[in-house]
């Protein structure tokens, strides 16, 4: 696969003085037809050339057996011809000396077996000529700039040119998405389709589109990432630098069925959907759902300004559907904001008396543009509000252009963002005229608004200014930890044994209750002495991970006594239980003051290296599942993001009377995990359950913990 470079010049590819489709035809409903077509009739601004050996011409242009019979100079290849012969193909435009292909032929690695064999051969023909690749198995490109106004695609229609661009891993994906754009009435930039990504892959376009003047947002849809970490580094840079582009993405696979599906349409390796999830929030991108949202939320974020906050405030000229906007804004994440006493006010001078002055503000059936004026202007000017949705239904009365032309008018100037409902079908191109023209995003139903609104408040969120810095803890015992894993790969065993786990994230600064390996009963009893009362008593044993499960631990040991007696009966315990378990002792472990039960977690994606769990943790932690992922290495600010982002996150507040818990110590344990598990690569999977955390200022404590590691 190709690194992507940040530097990588791809105007071969998007603006060829000179195409040359090989597999031109005029056949029509043939692929060759419609990639040469769309050239053709779509104001190309360079020259194109058809080449097909058994053809004089296609579409009335001279045709030429081979790209070594073009007389002139070309850019780019377009090729449409078998399987077979693409490798060939390939070989002669590299002798011509174009420098970018498009290969549109299916029947690569999507197949497997001998596909797979075929496209290496392209590639290694392409790279011997320094050819760049975009393909195999995709649609092609669009560029709608009028200085090119290139259609390399065979899609249907060439789209109006906008501050879109759209890169798409599905050939017919990205076909719907074109369509759906057309019928919206919404512009494009570019259009890619990277089909099976041999070469150029999403990096390359998107290191390209941070650049591109004529696109302002960055659509995705993907089945997989060829290279994460590249990914990550360039949305990051892009969401976040002093020019932001807003990026959003459709990645499909997230149910197990559906990440084989994808594997089995282009081959793709896919990561687990946790790790997208964490990628793209780590990195500022915003995931969606169906192609409807995409563009829905595109429009928003692309055209308006972003919100300070998630404060919303609805105008319009029917209850009900007012209410239906503040039950949507509520469910996506939004506040509906209380207005100030001035704010009321003045809207109960302006309006008439039947008029609802409180968010939602109902400006009645009768409403026309000056009552929608007062409202909007009361509203933006409220330190209070962040953003608007204003609705407008078709009454006898009301003029719905007149009602467009004064929003389009008083909202700009507050710097808020504005979304409108246009609630009519018939006879509104006028309207829709005068939305597109002020930048003003409308949909049909206050539903949509709302969650747009939501994904904009989101999403603003999500590029706060945020610290990256990763501490590096020098308070580790890396020698001593890297002994521990040599000693229990000597023993032939793959996960560490409790007291061992414990040792573990002792060497790395967490806090773990004291504990002691006892191996007999006289022992056990001596270490809960030492310990202090009460204690809990734990078997050892390399044959059983789920201790409770066979009888394995008994709570709440009080005097020597009981110690003693509770070390026999959990041998006996799971002796019973499991014969052949190697029984190694007890674990005595001084049992921990109240707390909240957390769980820390640690697993290595293929793809993304160690994803990093957070969540509320004990014995009903795969019931609930409130856990978050983070991709490691992650800096303070994403550790309490972590710790934030939980649904249950008011149980660390003081919830009912509870002392707040200790926010910083999970953070820094969080932190410190992220160290650990870049620090030794042949830990495959920990998890620390639970990790007590105690109140504000008291830290949080390792009282259970598992860790596996790799085979070498």
């Amino acid at each position: 696969m190709a690194i992507a470079s940040p530097d990588l010049d791809l105007s071969t590819l998007f603006a060829p003085r000179a195409v040359a489709v090989i597999g031109a035809t005029g056949r029509a409903g043939s692929v060759g037809q419609a990639v040469f077509g769309n050239v053709l009739q779509h104001s190309y601004a360079g020259v194109v050339y058809p080449v097909n050996p058994r053809a004089v011409s296609v579409m009335s242009v001279k045709a030429f057996p081979s790209v070594l019979d073009i007389p002139d100079e070309v850019d780019l290849g377009i090729i449409i011809v078998p399987r077979d012969a693409v490798s060939g193909v390939m070989a002669e435009c590299g002798e011509k000396g174009i420098k970018a292909a498009i290969v549109i032929t299916a029947g690569f690695k999507e197949l497997g077996g001998a596909g797979v064999e075929l496209e290496g051969q392209v590639l290694q023909a392409a790279r011997a000529s320094g050819i760049r690749l975009l393909g195999p198995n995709c649609l092609g490109i669009i560029n709608t700039e009028p200085r090119v106004s290139l259609n390399g695609s065979f899609a249907r229609l060439m789209p109006r040119p906008g501050n879109i661009a759209l890169v798409s891993q599905s050939g017919a994906v990205g076909v719907a998405a074109l369509e759906y754009a057309q019928g919206e009435e919404i512009g494009l930039s570019k259009f890619v389709s990277v089909g099976n990504k041999a070469d150029l892959n999403e990096n390359d376009f998107l290191a390209c589109l941070r650049d591109d003047p004529q696109t302002d947002v960055i659509l995705f849809y993907l089945e997989d990432l060829a290279e994460p970490r590249r990914f990550f580094q360039l949305a990051q840079e892009i969401t976040s630098g002093p020019k932001p582009k807003p990026i959003m993405a459709i990645k499909s696979g997230r149910t197990a069925a559906g990440a084989r599906a994808a594997s089995s349409h282009t081959g793709a390796l896919a990561g687990s959907d946790e790790a997208y999830d964490a990628l793209f929030a780590q990195c500022g991108v915003l995931r969606v759902e169906t192609l409807k949202q995409l563009f829905d939320y595109a429009l928003a974020i692309g055209m308006q300004p972003l919100p300070k906050g998630n404060r919303v405030a609805i105008v319009t000229n029917a209850g009900g559907l007012g209410i239906m906007a503040v039950d949507a804004s509520v469910r996506y994440g939004l506040e509906i904001a209380p207005l100030q006493d001035a704010t009321l006010e003045k809207l109960r001078q302006g309006l008439p008396p039947a008029a609802n002055i409180h968010n939602p503000v109902d400006v009645l059936g009768d409403g026309r543009e000056d009552r929608y004026r007062v409202a909007l202007d009361a509203v933006l000017q409220d330190d209070q509000v962040d953003g608007a949705i204003v609705i407008s239904t078709p009454q006898l009365m009301t003029d719905l252009p007149a009602i467009a032309a004064t929003v389009a008018e008083v909202t700009p100037p507050y710097g808020k963002p504005t979304l409108v409902c246009q609630m009519a079908l018939g006879e509104i191109d006028e309207t829709l005229a005068i939305w597109t023209k002020a930048r003003l995003p409308h949909y049909s139903f206050p539903e949509e608004a709302a969650r747009a609104m939501g994904a904009m408040a989101r999403y603003a969120a999500s590029i706060q200014p945020a610290s990256q810095e990763v501490k590096c803890f020098t308070d580790v015992d890396r020698e001593a930890l890297k002994n521990l894993l040599v000693r229990v790969r000597m023993a032939g065993r793959r996960h560490l044994l409790e007291p061992e786990a414990h040792e573990l994230f002792r060497d790395y600064g967490f806090q773990v209750a004291p504990f002691h390996w006892a191996h007999s009963p006289e022992e056990a009893a001596w270490a809960a002495e030492s310990l202090g009362y009460p204690v809990a008593l734990k078997i050892v044993s390399p044959e059983v991970i789920h201790k409770f499960d066979v009888g394995g631990v008994r709570l709440n040991l009080n005097d020597p006594k009981e110690v003693s007696q509770a070390y026999r009966e959990v041998l006996a315990a799971v002796a019973a239980a499991q014969p052949q378990a190697d029984l190694q002792g007890a674990l005595v472990q001084k049992m921990a003051a109240k707390g909240r039960e957390t769980i820390l977690g640690m697993t290595r994606d293929p793809q993304f290296g160690p994803l990093l769990m957070f969540g509320l943790g004990g014995t009903y932690v795969e019931i609930f599942k409130d856990v978050i992922f983070r991709v490691a290495p992650i800096s303070e600010h994403w550790a309490e993001k972590m710790i934030r982002e939980l649904k249950g996150f008011q149980i660390f507040t003081g919830y009912r009377g509870e002392p707040p818990a200790d926010l910083g110590a999970i953070a820094q344990c969080l932190e410190r995990l992220s160290q650990l598990v870049l620090d030794f690569p042949e830990i495959k999977e920990l998890d620390i359950n639970p990790l007590m955390v105690f109140p504000e200022g008291q830290g949080a404590a390792v009282l259970d913990a598992r860790v596996f590691i790799s085979e070498q």
